[in-house]
């Protein structure tokens, strides 16, 4: 099992970005998919059609979000935590999740650069 961290800038304050990825309408606007989301601990989520699902487990407004994706039923639960810091250029992102399997670490890391993040960060320049 892998640990994937990576710092992202985001030209926008650090509530809109956590307002972006909380709220089910936002997540719809810059995923263009599908989404199930509730911003309360123990709810499941769906994003993306269902190609990522979980269950929320933390949210501290504006600076951080925890949850736990899943890989299959046979896996360590794959924690997924984000803090946002405010920055003279908006917001840095801190990207962490552990518990990825080795065997779709590379897929899965250049997922979260290109879709989730990539498109999070593509929807706030095009603003």
């Amino acid at each position: 099992m892998k640990t994937f961290k990576k710092y992202y800038q985001i030209p926008a304050s650090p509530e809109e970005v956590y307002l972006a990825l909380t709220k089910e309408q936002s997540i719809q606007l810059w995923t263009g998919a599908e989404v199930e989301f509730t911003e309360e601990p123990g709810t499941e989520f769906s994003l993306w059609d269902g190609d990522i699902t979980g269950k929320n487990l933390e949210f501290d407004y504006g600076k951080r979000i925890v949850q736990q994706w899943y890989f299959g039923e046979d896996n360590e639960p794959s924690i997924v935590t984000i803090k946002l810091h405010e920055d003279k250029k908006g917001t840095s992102l801190e990207f962490v999740q552990t518990n990825i399997p080795e065997g779709d670490f590379e897929d899965f890391t250049e997922g979260i650069d290109e879709y989730y993040l990539g498109g999070l960060l593509d929807f706030f320049e095009d603003q």
